[in-house]
């Protein structure tokens, strides 16, 4: 499996969420949604998620393997820190 494309939609409304990211897998396959979150030990992800009629939220696509979660966290996060040093698109202006 390659992450052959990384989309970083950045967040800069207040609150612990900093980037909505979409990942390309093999060029054939895409994950919309993937959250980057800064929390008490650092940043992470999380995976797209829906609410479930018992009120509890349920990832809708994620790795099954720590492995992989590691790998996909790595690439995004790693993207994520580029992405924070490009202008944003209304400064170009």
């Amino acid at each position: 499996m390659q992450i052959t494309d990384v989309r970083v939609r950045k967040i800069t409304k207040e609150g612990k969420m900093r980037a909505i990211v979409s990942i390309t897998i093999d060029d054939e396959f895409v994950i919309h949604d993937i959250k980057v979150i800064e929390g008490d030990k650092g940043m992470f992800i999380a995976m797209p998620s829906k609410k479930a009629t018992d009120g509890e939220y349920r990832d809708i696509a994620h790795p099954i393997n720590s492995k992989t979660r590691e790998t996909i966290q790595n690439i995004i996060l790693e993207s994520y820190e580029k992405a924070l040093l490009e202008p944003d698109e209304d400064e170009l202006d």
